[in-house]
């Protein structure tokens, strides 16, 4: 079973057909399912990065907002409009983590009185794959609450201050991307574990 994560919206692009923008989405597809993570800022530039990648927007099942920032759900309208059926988990429709679709759970709304947030945590046969949109109530928060549930193998979004690195001495694949401040302080501390994100990154495992 593979599990692909595609990059769709990021401050970078990894490629020069793809449009960089601030904001952040990413395609999780695993199996039968394929899930958007957030959907950036602007939805035409949400839509044509797909047209680049080879993603019909109207085969993609679900959305997942980590929070309500106009960054993370400003392509959502655009979207609506050439797939109208497509089942969106807004941030707080579970307050727990929960499997809401097989494979697929969200960590719950995470933030207590700052920003509420919640990431996504998807199964595979390597361990455990963690998606954030901007990690504002910490990213070493919502390791700690998806580490209940397996092996983390691999962190992909953005961390945005995130400054204690020791957290991800045990991931095996960082991929820091959109927010995040500390960058290339985690890529000079994992050298051989993180990775460039950017538009057109994709991750299959």
């Amino acid at each position: 079973m593979v599990v692909r994560l595609t990059i769709v919206y990021d401050n970078h692009a990894l490629r020069s057909d793809l449009t960089p923008d601030w904001g952040f989405s990413c395609l999780v597809e695993r199996e039968e399912i394929r899930l958007l993570f957030d959907t950036g800022a602007d939805g035409d530039i949400l839509l044509h990065n797909m047209g680049k990648l080879g993603i019909d927007p109207k085969k993609i099942g679900n959305v997942m907002l980590s929070h309500n920032h106009w960054d993370h759900v400003g392509g959502l309208k655009r979207l609506l409009t050439v797939n109208p059926k497509v089942n969106v988990y807004r941030v707080g429709f579970s307050s727990k983590p929960k499997e809401f679709l097989p494979g697929f759970m969200t960590t719950g709304t995470l933030g207590g009185w700052g920003i509420k947030e919640q990431s996504l945590i998807v199964t595979t046969n390597k361990g455990l794959v963690v998606v954030t949109g901007c990690s504002h109530p910490g990213l070493e928060n919502i390791l700690k609450v998806a580490s209940r549930y397996g092996k983390i193998y691999a962190v992909i979004g953005g961390f945005h201050g995130f400054n204690k690195f020791e957290a991800l001495r045990e991931v095996s694949l960082i991929l820091p991307c959109h927010c995040t401040q500390h960058k290339q302080r985690i890529m000079e501390l994992y050298p051989n574990t993180s990775r460039k994100c950017g538009a057109g990154k994709t991750v299959e495992i």
